[in-house]
């Protein structure tokens, strides 16, 4: 069973995407649009116009799946970022919590440790 944590990568894709996209299509936008690879292990966020309705796309071991959620009321809040990318990378935490509707708008992380990578696999 695949299940995501904060030991993936997560980028949205700034740019609406027709929700009837499947696996070719959005592993596409990710190849074509993001410059990415749609196998590397991340997962790649899409939205809708109206963003009451979101994909997630991760290749698993040997092929891709496609989570789906659709809003019954509300929308998912848009991400506003400086540059003009179409991608934006964000952390888990963050993503659980546009998920459920809280506002990222604001938000302050307090100091935390956080290891290197040198330290994670030593």
């Amino acid at each position: 069973m695949l299940s995501f944590s904060a030991h993936h990568n997560y980028y949205i894709y700034t740019i609406s995407v027709d929700m009837r996209k499947g696996y070719d299509g959005l592993s596409g936008i990710v190849t074509n649009e993001m410059g990415r690879r749609p196998t590397d292990g991340s997962v790649y966020i899409f939205f809708n116009s109206t963003r009451d309705k979101v994909k997630m796309l991760i290749w698993d071991a040997d092929g891709y799946v496609i989570y789906g959620k659709r809003l019954e009321k509300g929308r998912f809040e848009q991400i506003l970022t400086q540059d003009t990318s179409n991608q934006y990378q964000i952390a888990y935490k963050h993503l659980v919590m546009l998920m459920s509707g809280i506002s990222l708008v604001g938000l302050r992380q307090k100091p935390r440790y956080e290891m290197s990578m040198a330290k994670k696999y030593n």
